[in-house]
């Protein structure tokens, strides 16, 4: 298997580390018959993290406006009452699954009295839309969006009480998504990337004007193979089977979650998986983050203080027009420290004060 190259300055890898930074090898769907209904809806406990006794876990199903069925996991605090509560969507990060990261962010503030719902995005893990690891700066803004419409019909939640969180990719959905959908109350955001500028200007935005032409004409030329082979090819490179003792160490740092135990699982696009080759296209010419200077609810952006991907979570920061925000930045966390709390780092005391406060 191709493995990113050292440089991260390169087309290919501003690219590949642009869609996904953990490109790996191709994984097949079924088609469904209709492919806009949910790939599987697996009952048992599959998850990364152990099931928490606090909690009740459902899992559900809900449609976008584009008329794809999203597969989520609804978690409500056991001792949860009469009172309808404040409820909490989350997802990411961009190319992981909710029995991943989203889903121990979301179990975890079910058991400080949230009702939350993590959820595949379209087109991946359980959720439907066909072909299969595609992404979109609209239509996965809109899955946010749904996730309320979904969150708001349930008799135990309050809807004037709704807030969001994402995570590394889905940072900048979710900011994208308060900057237009006036439902939601917070949003609060963990290691952030605004994915449309990460490819389109690649990471730590090396990439110069030259080689996002030549990106842009590479990805163009293969949608003429595309549509003559009726279908769309995956992305080449990404996360190697085996580390090799020079990889960079970006790369180590998602091989260390994505392809070992810690974090592995065989729905999701970064552990088992590839992107479409031309899913940059659309993200390279729409910047997601245009009207963030229209966010006026609470906002909390979380990153750490190692982490790679810092530079978005600060530049979120400046650009949010309201007052009413904060930067937290983890000491000592690099960015996949907040994947997980393997190593103990995740402010959730910090994210369960935010959205008591801003959910009241």
């Amino acid at each position: 298997m191709n493995i990113l190259p050292k440089k991260l300055t390169t087309i290919a890898s501003a690219l590949l580390l642009g869609a996904a930074l953990t490109g790996t090898s191709a994984m097949t769907y079924a088609q469904n018959i209709n492919p806009n209904e949910p790939v599987s809806i697996v009952a048992e406990w599959d998850k990364t993290f152990p099931q928490s006794n606090k909690v009740e876990h459902r899992k559900v199903t809900f449609k976008n406006r584009y008329g794809i069925t999203l597969v989520g996991d609804l978690y409500l605090p056991k001792n949860r009452g009469n009172n309808k509560l404040a409820a909490i969507a989350v997802s990411g990060p961009f190319g992981a699954v909710k029995e991943q990261s989203s889903g121990l962010y979301a179990q975890t503030l079910a058991e400080r009295g949230f009702i939350t719902l993590a959820f595949d995005p379209s087109y991946t893990g359980e959720s439907g839309g066909q072909p299969r690891n595609v992404a979109s700066p609209d239509i996965n803004t809109e899955d946010f969006s749904a996730a309320v419409d979904f969150l708001g019909l349930q008799q135990e939640i309050d809807r004037n009480r709704i807030g969001i969180l994402g995570i590394c990719g889905w940072g900048g959905m979710a900011l994208n998504a308060v900057a237009a959908d006036t439902r939601v109350k917070a949003v609060a955001t963990s290691v952030m990337y605004d994915m449309s500028r990460v490819m389109a200007k690649g990471l730590f935005d090396s990439m110069t004007a030259e080689q996002r032409h030549a990106a842009l004409d590479q990805i163009s030329q293969q949608r003429w193979s595309d549509a003559e082979n009726g279908k769309p090819a995956s992305m080449a490179g990404g996360l190697p089977d085996k580390l090799p003792t020079d990889a960079n160490p970006i790369i180590k740092e998602f091989y260390d979650y994505y392809k070992v135990p810690r974090g592995f699982h065989t729905r999701s696009v970064n552990s088992n998986g590839a992107w479409t080759a031309t899913t940059a296209h659309s993200f390279m010419n729409i910047p997601m983050m245009s009207y963030a200077n229209e966010i006026t609810i609470p906002a909390l952006i979380v990153t750490g203080e190692k982490a790679h991907s810092r530079y978005f979570a600060e530049d979120a920061y400046k650009a949010i027009g309201g007052k009413n925000k904060e930067l937290v930045i983890v000491p000592n966390a690099n960015h996949v420290d907040l994947y997980d709390n393997q190593a103990g780092k995740i402010p959730f005391d910090k994210f369960e004060q935010f959205y008591k406060t801003s959910l009241r």
